[in-house]
């Protein structure tokens, strides 16, 4: 079985949710402790990205995880510092957002099995859109509509051969708001395992709100 070492994302200064989210409380907890924990039966170990100084202002405990490194100015730097941390000897590397604290089991192990089988360089979890998506220029005029039948909206955890993530960040200059499009951009396969609704990413106190109605019922 392949060795697997999980990245959590937490480097982000939570703009849109009007301060750092990831060290929101959900249930008690907060939401990166609920995201390591979410890696930790899947991982041999777990790498935590915190914001640029929270390692040295001594205000933030490890929340149960094997390695904590200083994240980047964006995600992508942030990721980028991450992997650098996991040891050399993992074949799988999973990313996941600590803004995804619902994450199951079983979305775990579907992507890091799709990646394991030898299919694919990535997988990545993606649900089917009801919205219809439209192209708007810079007046806000509509210039395409897309079919929605091609596309899904994709969620972490994220799994991806480790040689293939180490060569997509490597020099640490690369930048996508996922993983998974930089690992495309290598030629890589990368293949859509079905996601699950309730792996809601909070992005605002109202989906906090939600992420707590989930947990409860």
């Amino acid at each position: 079985m392949a060795q697997v070492w999980s990245v959590v994302v937490a480097g982000g200064s939570g703009q849109r949710f009007g301060t750092v989210k990831q060290f929101a409380l959900l249930g008690g907890r907060p939401l990166v402790e609920w995201a390591v924990s979410a890696c930790r039966p899947s991982s041999a170990g777990v790498v935590l990205v915190l914001p640029p100084g929270a390692t040295t202002d001594g205000n933030y405990p490890d929340y149960g995880a094997d390695v904590v490194v200083e994240g980047g100015g964006t995600r992508s730097a942030s990721v980028c510092r991450g992997v650098e941390a996991v040891p050399t000897v993992a074949e799988v590397i999973i990313v996941h957002d600590a803004a995804r604290p619902l994450a199951s089991s079983a979305l775990f192990s579907s992507v890091i099995d799709a990646v394991s089988a030898g299919g694919a360089g990535g997988a990545v979890p993606g649900l089917a859109l009801s919205d219809t998506i439209k192209i708007v220029d810079g007046t806000r005029r509509v210039t395409a509509t897309l079919d929605r039948a091609a596309l899904v909206a994709v969620q972490t955890p994220q799994a991806f051969e480790a040689g293939l993530l180490r060569k997509a960040h490597a020099g640490g200059e690369a930048e996508a708001t996922d993983d998974a499009a930089l690992v495309e951009a290598l030629g890589a396969t990368v293949q859509v395992v079905p996601g699950d609704p309730r792996n809601l990413k909070v992005t605002t106190p109202a989906d906090l709100e939600l992420a707590e109605h989930l947990l409860r019922g």
